[in-house]
C-alpha cells in the first residue's frame, strides 16, 4: 500500500506544499490510499487492506484528478512516485522522451534511494527500454502484429474460442443434475485459455504448458515485496525459454513462428539470449495478461446491465465500437509502467524534479471528465475512441490489435451461446488482481443457462 498527496508544486525543501484530497465521509476501509502531505512522510501508518481500492479504484483516482494535476505517493518501501491522473497530461507525458523507461537506469536510480525495491531489472524487453535499444528490440517483432497479420489470425482465434465454449458447454453438462444451470469460472475456463493459447500458437509454445505461463505471469506482475518469488519465477521462465530455444535450433525444419524469428535474430547478431528470454517473457505474459483482464470486466460491465447484453446480441457489428468502449471503461491497464524522468518536468504547473520515478494513470484518465462525457457510465455506442487503455508513443502496447480482435470475437461468440448467464456471487466477493498496476478479475463465477 501506499500514502498519498496532492501535489500542487514541486516539493522542494521551501517550497509550498498542500494537503491532498479528504477522504468522503466513511469508514477507511471505503477509500483508497491515507491521505497526508509530502513532508509528513511516516507520519501516518499505512493500512494493510488494499482490496477496496483494487476493487474499486475510480473514487480514489477521482479525488486525485480532481485535486491536482499530481499526487505524491510514498510506498510502504519508502520509494516516492508522483502520479499523474489527468488525461491531457497523461497523454502529453506517453510521448515525452523526457518521462525515461530504461529499467536498468531505473534500478540504479531506486538503490540509490532506498534499500530492498525490485523494478524488474531481472527482465529487459523493449517495454523496459529507451532508443537505441527499444527501436532495435521492437523492429524484430513489431511485422508479427500489422494490421494485415492481426486479421490473418482471426480464424485461428474463432477457432480457439469455439474450441473453449463448447468445452463450457460440456462442463455444464457435466456439473448438472436435473436442472438448466451450472457454474463455471469464466476467467479460469474461458478469459484465460483463449488468450494464452493464441500467444502459444504465436510463439510455438507448448499449449499444455499454460497454466505454467501463468504462475509465472502471476509471481512477476503481483510480486506484493515477494522478491524470491519473482526471481524464481523468472529464473525458471528463462531456463525453459532457452531449453525450448536449444531443441529448435537442432531442427531442420524450424516452423514458421515467431521464436524462430527471434532466433534467427540472435544468429543475425540482433538479439542476446537475455533479450529473447525478455521478449519472450513480454510476449507471453503480456500477450495474454491484457486480453484475460479486458475480456472479464467486459464480460462484468454486461452481467451488471442485461440490457446492454442484449443490444450487442442484437447486431454483432456493434462489437468493435464497444470494445473500445470497454478498454476506456475499465482499462486492463491501470498504471502505465513506472517511468523516471531525466530532467524536471511541468505538468499542469507543477514541476516534477529529475530523477524522479512517475506512474501515469490510464485508468483515471480515460475517466477524466473534462475528456469524455459523463465518464463513469458504459457508453457502447459512445464513438469516440480516445482512451489512452494501450498507452501511446513509442511504447504504445504491440498487441493492441491483436487483443482487440481476441475480445472482439470472443464476446461476439459468448453472447448469444449463453444469452441468460449470470454472476453466480455477490459482486462484493469477486476477488481482483493484487497489483494497481493491472485491473483485472482473479475469477467470475457465472451461472450457465442452457
Amino acid at each position: 500500500m501506499t500514502t498519498a498527496t496532492a501535489a500542487t508544486a514541486a516539493p522542494r525543501t521551501n517550497g509550498p506544499r498542500t494537503n491532498g484530497p479528504r477522504p468522503e465521509e466513511h469508514g477507511p476501509e471505503e477509500h483508497g490510499p491515507d491521505v497526508h502531505r509530502p513532508d509528513e512522510h511516516g507520519a501516518t501508518e499505512p493500512r494493510r487492506n488494499p482490496p477496496p481500492f483494487l476493487s474499486d479504484p475510480y473514487p480514489t483516482l477521482a479525488r486525485m484528478r480532481e485535486a491536482a494535476p499530481v499526487s505524491v505517493l510514498h510506498g510502504d518501501n519508502g520509494l516516492r512516485l508522483w502520479i499523474v491522473p489527468r488525461y491531457a497530461d497523461v497523454r502529453a507525458a506517453l510521448f515525452d522522451r523526457r518521462f525515461a523507461q530504461d529499467v536498468r537506469r531505473a534500478q540504479a536510480l531506486a538503490d540509490s534511494r532506498v534499500e530492498g525495491v525490485n523494478l524488474g531489472s531481472d527482465i529487459t524487453h523493449m517495454l523496459s527500454s529507451d532508443p537505441p535499444d527499444h527501436t532495435r528490440l521492437r523492429r524484430v517483432v513489431q511485422a508479427a502484429f500489422s494490421r494485415k497479420r492481426v486479421e490473418a489470425m482471426r480464424p485461428m482465434v474463432e477457432r480457439i474460442t469455439l474450441e473453449l465454449l463448447d468445452g463450457l458447454d460440456a462442463a455444464a453438462v457435466r456439473r448438472t443434475t436435473g436442472t438448466t444451470t451450472a457454474t463455471v469460472d469464466l476467467v479460469r475456463d474461458f478469459a484465460f485459455p483463449l488468450p494464452i493459447l493464441v500467444v502459444c500458437e504465436l510463439l510455438g509454445f507448448p499449449p499444455e504448458d499454460r497454466d505454467l505461463y501463468r504462475q509465472w505471469s502471476t509471481a512477476i506482475v503481483t510480486q506484493e515485496g515477494d522478491h524470491a518469488a519473482f526471481r524464481r519465477a523468472v529464473q525458471e521462465m528463462g531456463s525453459y525459454v532457452l531449453a525450448l530455444a536449444d531443441r529448435r535450433m537442432r531442427r531442420d525444419d524450424r516452423p514458421a513462428d515467431l521464436l524462430t524469428d527471434l532466433l534467427e535474430a540472435r544468429e543475425g547478431g540482433e538479439l542476446t539470449d537475455d533479450e529473447i528470454v525478455g521478449m519472450v517473457a513480454l510476449l507471453l505474459i503480456g500477450g495474454h495478461e491484457t486480453t484475460v483482464n479486458l475480456l472479464g470486466t467486459s464480460c462484468l460491465a454486461l452481467l451488471r446491465d442485461p440490457g446492454q447484453a442484449a443490444w450487442l446480441r442484437a447486431d454483432p457489428t456493434r462489437m468493435p465500437g464497444a470494445v473500445e468502449e470497454f478498454l476506456r471503461y475499465d482499462s486492463p491497464i491501470c498504471m502505465a509502467t513506472t517511468r523516471f524522468t531525466t530532467e524536471p518536468v511541468d505538468v499542469g504547473g507543477v514541476e516534477i524534479p529529475q530523477g524522479e520515478f512517475v506512474l501515469l494513470s490510464l485508468g483515471a484518465a480515460n475517466r477524466d471528465p473534462a475528456r469524455f462525457q459523463d465518464p463513469d457510465r458504459l457508453v457502447l455506442d459512445r464513438r469516440d475512441a480516445g482512451h489512452l487503455a494501450f498507452g501511446g508513443g513509442i511504447h504504445r502496447c504491440l498487441g493492441a490489435l491483436l487483443g482487440k480482435l481476441e475480445t472482439e470475437v470472443a464476446l461476439t461468440a459468448l453472447l448469444p451461446r449463453f444469452p441468460g448467464m449470470t454472476l453466480a456471487c455477490q459482486e462484493r466477493d469477486l476477488r481482483w488482481r493484487n497489483t494497481m498496476m493491472l485491473r483485472g478479475l482473479e475469477a467470475l463465477p457465472v451461472t450457465l443457462c442452457r
